[in-house]
């Protein structure tokens, strides 16, 4: 792996070159981003996949919902429509995408939208529901043509992207300095029992400026795992034999929480769009025992031939730390925005 990492290295130079170039002329507004009348808030990554966006749009949305009329709007990666397209009660994963969908389901009041044009997006949202006061983008990090109010970076406590290098040779994005445009950083995923020492040591390696707010989450699961009509006790999950399923991007976390040695665990590229033949292959694997995906995947297969064993396992974002520091940075970025 090193050594193609060192083969690939030139050509992430030059792709490095290109994406810096493209910011530097966002930056002088040759290249000009366009400015709403609402708050835009962006959550995204340097890292390609795997940093824990869903659940920090989600805890996002919790927080917002109770004083502002909250709209998330999502590229909508690997969904079977195109253009825009705003979810309603007829609304189905393949049409939105897994993540969009998965918002749509859990947050019903919420106005979930997906467009690959962010711009034209948000413009569509204000033009169909003028009463939205803040828009979340969903993997937006990279999309410049919007100029958010506020930018929240995500970074993985085991893949920090000052770590990393530029595509090919790594996962980055862009280059390290694109997290310069963040207002808040979050690592993610962090072991429950990171010290302080630990996370001194996290935060040199990321050399913030002053102005930069950094904190530190990592992943709660609930109790219970859920099918559409029942829930089973998570404790109670674990001692059975069961076959565990994902289509995530980085899956070790959930079969470590769930997994025994007798279980089957079967595992699939991030986003995967299940094929009836794959289903067919779940269902025998699985035989009598009990199906248990992530809410991601529940989302693509709950309505398949499975979903009468298929249970997910929800999980939430919660911050190790100044929890109450962080919602206060965000209630307060929308007073000053919104004047409410």
């Amino acid at each position: 792996m090193k050594i193609l990492r060192k083969l690939l290295y030139p050509f992430g130079l030059l792709y490095g070159g290109i994406t810096s170039i493209r910011n530097f002329l966002f930056d002088k507004e040759i290249l000009k981003s366009t400015e709403f009348d609402i708050p835009i808030i962006a959550i995204g990554n340097l890292n390609v996949g795997g940093t824990g966006k869903t659940p920090q749009v989600e805890y996002l949305t919790r927080l917002l919902t109770p004083y502002y009329k909250v709209a998330i709007l999502s590229r909508g990666y690997k969904r079977g429509s195109k253009g825009f397209f705003l979810a309603d009660e007829n609304s189905t994963a393949v049409m939105l995408g897994d993540e969009p969908f998965q918002y749509h389901r859990k947050f019903p009041k919420v106005s979930v939208a997906v467009d690959a044009n962010r711009t034209q997006g948000i413009q569509n949202i204000l033009k169909l529901r003028p009463e939205t006061q803040v828009v979340l983008l969903d993997d937006a990090y990279q999309h410049r043509k919007v100029k958010a109010g506020l930018y929240i970076l995500l970074t993985s406590y085991s893949d920090l992207f000052s770590d990393d290098l530029l595509l090919p040779a790594g996962n980055l994005r862009e280059s390290k300095s694109g997290a310069d445009r963040a207002a808040i950083v979050i690592i993610t995923k962090c072991p429950s029992s990171l010290s302080q020492e630990q996370q001194q040591k996290v935060k040199s390696k990321l050399a913030l400026t002053e102005n930069q707010q950094l904190f530190f989450s990592t992943i709660e699961y609930d109790e219970f795992v859920f099918s559409e009509n029942n829930s089973i006790y998570v404790q109670e999950v674990k001692l059975k034999n069961k076959t565990l399923l994902a289509g995530i991007a980085k899956p070790k976390y959930f079969f470590d929480y769930l997994k025994k040695p007798s279980d089957t665990l079967l595992e699939f590229p991030d986003h995967h769009n299940f094929s009836p033949t794959e289903i067919e292959s779940i269902k025998a694997k699985a035989k009598e025992n009990l199906v248990i995906t992530t809410e991601k995947d529940y989302v693509r297969l709950y309505d398949s031939v499975v979903s009468d064993n298929i249970y997910y396992l929800p999980i939430k974002s919660a911050f190790l730390k100044d929890k109450e520091l962080f919602d206060k940075s965000i209630l307060d970025f929308l007073k000053k925005s919104t004047n409410k």
